[in-house]
């Protein structure tokens, strides 16, 4: 069967590719909430092996053929396949998770806005790219909005430098994440979903290491009930779900306009942490959200200047 060019399928479903990037967004928000319900109920680290082990089983069996396609050339770009699924995968949702037990599900979800600001560091760091001057003002304004949720909105704790760890960790995870993103500029000419399934096999692979040492420092809880609930809820909607829709809408429309979607995933965080944790929307919430969106809308908008 012939398939469709990108530009084809762009031009014949634009609202399936916003509809297919919107809840890729508004699952990746559910993580926050996942991660605050997950308290009390299984330890993040054995989440993290549970998350991977189950997202890999489901990769075996839809995405198998993928990567026996793309293994002759997977087989030759393993340390960077290594690489990028320890950092994105793994390590990042072990910092996110370990996060989540001293901060809010709003306030993870505010930070996570951050991290087009830390891609752009990033790529002036690793590939030199040309930062203009309207970026770099909304490198300044996220990092006030990122600030603002960090002292939340306190003169007193912010001259004082006192921030909550949980925030701190969150902008170490986005740090990893961005890492991650900055590194998909080197991927292998493979297949999405075969690249996607070997970096989440090395992100098990690590996650067991990491749980085995949170066992043997005696930090590991075996999932309750609750738990249990939890682990097929994070297998499904952030990792499979939200990857699934978020290469279909990469297909659909690029991955410029595809990741202007990601932006969503605050505001969406936001509300379902108000919703389903009945967590409090604090004024500084609303002026951090605002700030972060200004930042990433300077940054998106000087890069326009660059072409």
């Amino acid at each position: 069967m012939k398939r469709m060019s990108a530009e084809q399928e762009t031009r014949n479903s634009p609202l399936h590719a916003y509809a297919v990037l919107a809840t890729a967004s508004l699952c990746w928000a559910a993580n926050s909430i996942f991660g605050r319900l997950a308290v009390g109920e299984i330890s993040p680290l054995l989440l993290v092996s549970f998350r991977w082990l189950g997202v890999l089983l489901l990769l075996l069996v839809f995405a198998r053929r993928f990567v026996v396609q793309d293994w002759p050339v997977l087989r030759t770009r393993l340390p960077y396949i290594a690489l990028m699924g320890a950092s994105g995968f793994a390590l990042f949702n072990s910092v996110f998770y370990v996060a989540a037990h001293s901060t809010t599900a709003i306030n993870l979800g505010i930070l996570q806005g951050a991290m087009p600001v830390f891609v752009i560091l990033g790529m002036f760091a690793v590939f030199r790219v040309q930062v203009t001057r309207i970026q770099t003002l909304g490198v300044i304004v996220t990092i006030v909005g990122v600030v603002t949720v960090g002292s939340a909105g306190s003169l007193t704790r912010l001259t004082a430098l006192e921030f909550n760890i949980g925030d701190l960790l969150m902008l170490v995870a986005c740090a990893l994440y961005a890492g991650y993103t900055v590194g998909l500029r080197r991927r292998p000419d493979v297949s999405s979903l075969g690249l996607f399934t070997a970096m989440v096999a090395v992100s098990f692979a690590v996650s067991v290491p990491l749980a085995l040492i949170e066992a043997m420092l005696g930090q590991s809880q075996w999932p309750t009930a609750k738990g249990w609930m939890i682990i097929p809820m994070v297998v499904l909607f952030p990792s499979f779900l939200a990857q699934v829709c978020f290469l279909k809408g990469v297909t659909l429309i690029g991955p410029s306009r595809a990741g202007v979607f990601i932006n969503l995933v605050p505001i969406f965080a936001a509300i379902l942490a108000v919703v389903f944790l009945r967590e409090s929307f604090e004024a500084f919430h609303g002026v951090a959200l605002l700030l972060v969106f200004c930042g990433i809308w300077l940054s998106e908008h000087g890069k326009e200047q660059q072409k």
